[in-house]
């Protein structure tokens, strides 16, 4: 009966602050979506017969795919080379990956304005070199948004591929070359099917954040690289349209509900994110 009321004392705490700050919350927004401005189904029927709305979700889904794909890609080849191959370098290399968590969002944001500007470091540097002879525009268009996304999200694919790839033995690599295969042979038939967990999680984890992502789009985006999170914010600071807004917040988090629920249909979820190899 202690163990149970110790167990209970330890749990009510955090329940109650989920209750509180995030259930609640959640649960007066599908409230707003099906009241404002009248009681019934209306805004998600204006939400669905809207082509900008539509249309900002295919953007939404696209800038999260590409993003997701390029952080991939970018983030395994980091993530390899610290576990392989940078011995001494290694606490270094993993204090750059985890430094932009030390900097706000915020301030990642404006840097990229001022490095991808008309007049930014980016093009101002090209133009010095004759490389080009005109500014390159890349603010104001997903060129923009994507380069600044992939910085902002690319810690997130690398640590989870990280975490894996340190607990593969590097004995089975040196097997498999004993056995006589080339390098890139037991690298494709040894090595990367075991990292496929970790490439999972961290494709999941950044796809998933990006969905949502509102202040780097925002910004770099200049309001013509319409996200649905923008759209959201939109429709209630702008337009004051609370229950439209409401219901396309709705409408996000049961997409990302989806998302997770078919990932948990192919790969345990709990496994992917809570196990440490």
């Amino acid at each position: 009966m202690n163990e149970k009321l110790r167990y209970w004392m330890l749990v009510l705490p955090a329940l109650a602050v989920m209750i509180f700050f995030y259930i609640w919350p959640v649960l007066n927004i599908w409230g707003i979506s099906v009241t404002e401005p009248a009681t019934g189904l209306g805004n998600y029927t204006k939400m669905f017969d809207s082509n900008a709305v539509r249309v900002s979700f295919m953007l939404t889904f696209r800038i999260a795919a590409i993003t997701t794909v390029v952080c991939l890609l970018l983030g395994y080849i980091l993530a390899y080379t610290i576990s392989n191959f940078a011995t001494k370098a290694r606490p270094l290399m993993l204090g750059l990956v985890l430094l932009p968590f030390w900097v706000s969002v915020l301030i990642r944001s404006f840097a990229w304005i001022v490095l991808l500007g008309r007049s930014g470091l980016v093009n101002d540097a090209l133009m010095d070199t004759g490389l080009i002879a005109t500014p390159i525009r890349f603010m104001h268009n997903e060129t923009g948004v994507l380069i600044a996304m992939v910085h902002v999200m690319l810690p997130f694919a690398v640590l989870p591929m990280l975490t894996n790839m340190r607990g593969i033995p590097g004995s089975y690599m040196k097997a498999a070359r004993g056995l006589g295969a080339s390098e890139w042979r037991a690298f494709r038939d040894v090595y990367f099917p075991q990292t496929l967990p970790g490439v999972f999680s961290g494709g999941l984890l950044v796809f998933v954040l990006s969905l949502g992502f509102y202040i780097t789009p925002a910004l770099l985006g200049g309001g013509r690289v319409m996200m649905i999170s923008e759209y959201i914010t939109y429709q209630i600071q702008e337009f004051l349209n609370w229950g439209l807004g409401a219901a396309l917040s709705v409408a996000l988090l049961v997409a990302t509900a989806i998302i997770l629920f078919v990932a948990g249909r192919f790969v345990n979820l709990r496994k992917t994110f809570l196990e440490r190899n």
